[in-house]
């Protein structure tokens, strides 16, 4: 069987960045379950996986108009302090959602400076070239559930009754 659109894939995989630090890996965890065709994952990913087998263990590089997006510095802001009520801390790493025009979006406190405050709505993985080490674990049917509501049900996809 080979990935196509609505299977169930299980991938090992380990995400290094152009300096070849590890940013995010499977192993020793539960492999990563998604189903091919629903953007579970980012587009760049999706499209390396097509026709590929349980066993393939391949490199994928994706460029960040694939991956995460580009740096957008329209969403790099200064705001006051008092736009944070009812925060008594504020410290940079923090993430909270915020409401735009086109949906929430995830900002992160980027930097404090007195009391202006720098918050930053692009993905930490922006601007970034991004290195997976993939295996192909399991591949197979997604079921007609999974199907309505895009995404793999429990753990590696299977139900535990």
């Amino acid at each position: 069987m080979t990935i196509q659109n609505d299977k169930v894939v299980l991938i090992d995989y380990t995400l290094n960045n152009d300096n070849g630090d590890i940013l995010d890996s499977s192993v020793g965890r539960e492999p990563l379950a998604y189903i091919q065709g629903h953007q579970n994952i980012i587009p760049g990913l999706e499209k390396e996986m097509l026709g590929k087998k349980v066993g393939d263990k391949f490199k994928a590089v994706i460029q960040p108009e694939e991956g995460y997006g580009k740096f957008n510095p329209a969403l790099l802001q200064d705001v006051p302090r008092s736009a944070f009520q009812g925060v008594d801390e504020i410290a940079v790493g923090m993430q909270f959602q915020a409401q735009l025009e086109d949906g929430p979006i995830i900002m992160a406190v980027k930097n404090i400076d007195g009391d202006t405050i720098t918050i930053d709505g692009n993905h930490p993985l922006a601007d970034q070239v991004l290195t997976f080490d993939v295996e192909v674990v399991e591949i197979r049917d997604a079921s007609e559930e999974e199907l309505a509501h895009g995404h793999v049900h429990g753990v590696g996809g299977h139900h535990h009754h």
